[in-house]
Order: C-alpha cells, then sequence, then structure tokens
C-alpha cells in the first residue's frame, strides 16, 4: 500500500544535521532548488538523546533562508516547556517524542493552538500499541527508523514492518495522518519506505553526503515514482 503521495512520489525533507553549516544558504538553496519538501530541523538537548545541537535562535535565523516549511524535531525532555518559543521562531511543524512526554494529547493541542502542525515520534523500542488513543490527535507520524541521536546511522530493517504497521492502523481507523520515516534512509532503501507506507521521507547524510545532492533528489523522485 502506498502512501499518500505528491505527483513526484513522497515529500523529501532534507535533514539539516547533515548540511555544513559553514554555507548554510547555499545548502538549503541547493535541495530548495532541487524540489525538496520540507527542511527537517534536528533539535537535541544531550539528555533524550546523547547529543546536542540547536535552540529557537537557529530556527529564527533560518526561517528568511528560504520557503519551505521548517519541520522541527525536538530530541528533548520537557518537550512542552519549548515548542511555543519554536513555533513562534518559524516552526510550521513539530515533532515531539511519545517517549519524553507524559501528557501526550494536551501537548498535540499546545502545538495546535499555535498554528503548528502537531507530530508525534516514536522511537525503534516502541509499540504501535501505544498510539490509538492519540493517532485522532496528530497531524504527523514520525516513525524514527534509527535510534535519535546522530545522523549517518544505518537504517533499521524492522522499521519496514512498522511502517507498514502504522498506515494499516491509519487505514483502519480512517485517520488523515501523514506518516514521516526519519534514520538511515537512503537512495537504496527509500522505495522501500515508501512502499511500506511513508508520505515522507526524512533523508541527511542520504542527500547531503552524496556526490551531488540536487541529482540524489532526482533519483529519489524516479526511484519512488508510481
Amino acid at each position: 500500500m502506498l502512501g499518500i503521495m505528491n505527483d513526484g512520489g513522497p515529500k523529501i525533507a532534507p535533514s539539516l544535521l547533515s548540511a555544513d553549516f559553514a554555507f548554510i544558504r547555499e545548502q538549503i538553496a541547493l535541495v530548495e532548488e532541487a524540489g525538496a519538501d520540507y527542511l527537517h530541523i534536528d533539535v537535541m538537548d544531550g539528555r533524550f538523546v546523547p547529543n546536542i545541537t540547536w535552540g529557537p535562535k537557529i530556527v529564527r535565523d533560518l526561517r528568511p533562508l528560504s520557503k519551505l516549511p521548517l519541520d522541527v524535531h525536538l530530541m528533548i525532555v520537557e518537550p512542552e516547556r519549548y515548542v511555543d518559543r519554536f513555533i513562534e521562531a518559524g516552526a510550521q511543524l513539530v515533532s515531539v517524542h511519545w517517549e519524553a512526554t507524559v501528557h501526550a494529547h494536551r501537548l498535540m493541542e499546545q502545538i495546535r493552538s499555535k498554528g503548528a502542525r502537531a507530530g508525534l515520534a516514536i522511537n525503534p523500542a516502541t509499540s504501535l500499541d501505544v498510539l490509538p488513543e492519540i493517532l485522532p490527535y496528530v497531524d504527523v507520524l514520525l516513525v524514527m527508523s534509527v535510534n535519535p541521536g546522530f545522523g549517518g546511522q544505518k537504517y533499521i530493517p524492522t522499521s519496514t514492518a512498522k511502517v507498514a504497521g502504522a498506515r494499516r492502523l491509519l487505514e483502519q481507523r480512517g485517520l488523515d495522518v501523514e506518516i514521516e520515516v526519519d534514520g538511515g534512509v537512503t537512495l537504496t532503501n527509500v522505495a522501500e519506505v515508501v512502499r511500506a507506507g511513508a508520505d515522507t521521507v526524512v533523508m541527511g547524510a542520504g542527500i547531503y553526503e552524496t556526490a551531488s545532492p540536487a541529482q540524489t533528489i532526482r533519483q529519489v523522485r524516479k526511484a519512488c515514482a508510481r
């Protein structure tokens, strides 16, 4: 079962974690001109994951550099304390982790009340069984296909079945929720991920660490075409 795709295949969200920030304006323009759909921004706090990246100021500084929606993935503890600041900085989609909050419904409503789309991320070891009660309040389900914290990791093969299970769950319940897959997605496995049910693929090293990021985006479109 294919996910809900645009005419060119899945939505593509290059992860700026793998970009060269010394040339970030050029790196963003490169993928935007090649047809990327989102810019994915990974926020890590050194507590929820063993790495540290950026805060709201980076989102605010990046916002004028592109017309693409900013897809902000919060890999942080107590995300309810910070989501408003990221939305005010320019995030249009904010994803938080099921594992990082005890009040997922309240947090989804908080994000939506600020005018952004609400995303819920689940780690590889988190079962789809936790989702039925919260899915009606979610705009995007972010399925992690690596353990979060570092770019350039290898795709966990069992993630494909998990994505397919998430697609079946949404169809059974008649819910219009976008499935996003993040972690180890490359040109070699992207078609498999999309066939399983992904609407959006996050690609960091799979785009920015290739010889031609723009050409890679075009190849992804071709590989995933109906």
